[in-house]
């Protein structure tokens, strides 16, 4: 319930921030390039390992691993210039450590000697605005976000039956409801 009354109370603030005047979201950014050691992690699980252990992070990584590729690399092109060559694209790796407090992205590059690292942390409106979002939250965090949203959708539509069930005027009630599901209805299919 407290969980329940934080997430409407959020809600509404930032919905209506330019009335209710928010405070300036408090951000501290930093960007770094950090060494790797001699010899680098072999792959991206280790490599995650290593920058856990390296950064000070309490969190697993999360990530994100794109292939090797071929890709065309020109020059400007200019009059009787060479047509582009074919280069072949390292492996690219990225990482995201954190939450909704603080959140560090490293992207490293197969074969580099070094990785770059940012860094945000986040205020209390900031830290907020991320619980709200979801941002960096586990899969519990976003079970429940959705049981509370749940919820809410289930209390509108049971309000509206129960207010038809008890008004004499059944017809209008049934009109209003009806016309809502469609809305409801219409609503998620443009949003699929």
């Amino acid at each position: 319930a407290l969980l329940g009354l934080m997430f409407g109370t959020s809600g509404i603030w930032l919905n209506h921030r330019a009335v209710l005047k928010l405070p300036a979201v408090a951000q501290q950014r930093t960007n770094m390039q950090i060494a790797l050691p001699d010899p680098a992690p072999p792959n991206a699980k280790e490599m995650g390992l290593w920058l856990q252990g390296a950064l000070n992070l309490d969190s697993a990584p999360s990530i994100r691993v794109e292939a090797a590729r071929r890709v065309a690399w020109a020059e400007p092109a200019t009059a009787g210039s060479v047509p582009p060559s074919i280069h072949m694209q390292p492996e690219h790796w990225s990482f995201r450590f954190g939450g909704p407090h603080s959140l560090t992205l490293v992207d490293a590059w197969a074969g580099n000697r070094s990785v770059s690292v940012r860094r945000t942390d986040n205020g209390f409106l900031g830290t907020l605005m991320n619980l709200h979002k979801g941002v960096g939250m586990s899969i519990p965090w976003i079970l429940l976000v959705d049981t509370l949203a749940g919820s809410l959708i289930f209390l509108s539509i049971s309000g509206v039956i129960l207010w038809v069930q008890t008004s004499r005027k059944r017809t209008l009630g049934t009109l209003i409801f009806a016309l809502s599901a469609a809305t409801i209805a219409g609503l998620i299919s443009v949003r699929l």
